[in-house]
């Protein structure tokens, strides 16, 4: 019986391992194809597809239900026009992986006006490069979001990405291949991670984190008029390190374009003793990424189910 048993769940994870490898395959074989059409025709394709595929899918519902509570005096045909263009967004930015490598031609010491990509406060970058200390920078999944870790690679800012790898084995190790050879340092947000993370920070580094999704464990924060979780870990860093914190974010321009905006370092809320206050922090730094949200809805990520607060909990401000 049990050699019966040792067999069946080999053949198993044979089985698992073989349809793994053919699902890299077949996203390996995707990425090729928009590669053969180039940035402009394969971020095309992606936006209209996921135009016409986006509103069938149930968490649809989610994004419009979102946009409504965000903004209620917005009419249908807005709310819809929201909805619509957030999942263009989503599908240029998931055709764009494929050309990750050429869409930031942003050259600080030689700026071109037909560039791909602009960038405003490259500064600052600058000045985190070369302060010798610790920094963090904060961003939204708005735009192209993976472009400023890719920023940070070309100029020398050493910086380690904190990502979410995508829940599809076979898409997390097609996307890892891609991010791997484009950005810097990368480290998956995992159990442990925050021990990396520290040790950055300890090291002099600078950390790069998305702020904007649900954190089951998070802090309470009012975002676009309703509290929100969210993972209160960079307020931690900024009030152990006392360090720059900034906010970056990626604007979708016409033709194909982007604009990186880096912010100055935030004055961040602190407590008597003068400290950096971490519920304080992070809600200083969700208010940035509203601001941006309400700026470009359209570019957001309304599909996420953000506004999850436990049964029975309340949002309470951060003592000012």
């Amino acid at each position: 019986m049990r050699v019966v048993e040792t067999v069946t769940g080999a053949v198993r994870k044979l089985g698992s391992l073989l349809a793994e490898a053919a699902m890299v395959g077949a996203v390996r074989g995707v990425f090729g194809l928009l590669r053969l059409l180039g940035p402009d025709r394969a971020s095309d394709l992606g936006g209209t597809v996921a135009r016409l595929v986006g509103p069938r899918l149930s968490v649809h519902k989610v994004a419009l239900a979102n946009i409504r509570a965000a903004f209620p005096d917005a009419d249908d045909a807005r709310v819809r026009e929201i909805a619509l263009g957030a999942w263009e967004n989503l599908g240029r930015t998931g055709a764009e992986y494929a050309h990750l490598d050429t869409l930031f031609d942003y050259d600080y010491f030689d700026p071109k006006p037909d560039a791909r990509t602009e960038v405003v406060g490259i500064d600052h970058f600058i000045a985190l490069r070369d302060d010798g200390k610790p920094g963090i920078v904060f961003s939204a999944h708005l735009g192209n979001w993976e472009l400023p870790a890719i920023c940070a690679s070309r100029y020398g800012l050493d910086t380690t990405a904190i990502f979410r790898a995508p829940n599809d084995p076979a898409v997390a190790r097609a996307v890892h291949e891609v991010r791997s050879r484009t950005m810097g340092n990368l480290e998956a947000a995992r159990q442990g991670a925050a021990f990396v993370m520290s040790s950055v920070l300890e090291k002099g580094g600078h950390l790069g984190m998305l702020i904007d999704q649900h954190f089951t464990r998070g802090v309470a924060v009012r975002f676009l008029g309703r509290p929100a979780l969210t993972n209160p870990i960079l307020g931690k860093f900024a009030r152990r390190f006392d360090c720059p914190v900034h906010g970056v974010r990626v604007i979708r321009l016409p033709d194909h374009r982007f604009r990186l905006e880096l912010t100055p370092p935030l004055d961040l809320p602190r407590d008597a003793e003068g400290h950096v206050d971490p519920a304080g922090a992070m809600e200083a730094m969700t208010a940035v990424v509203e601001s941006w949200v309400r700026e470009h809805p359209e570019q957001w990520l309304w599909m996420h189910r953000r506004w999850r607060l436990p049964a029975g909990e309340k949002y309470a401000p951060p003592s000012p």
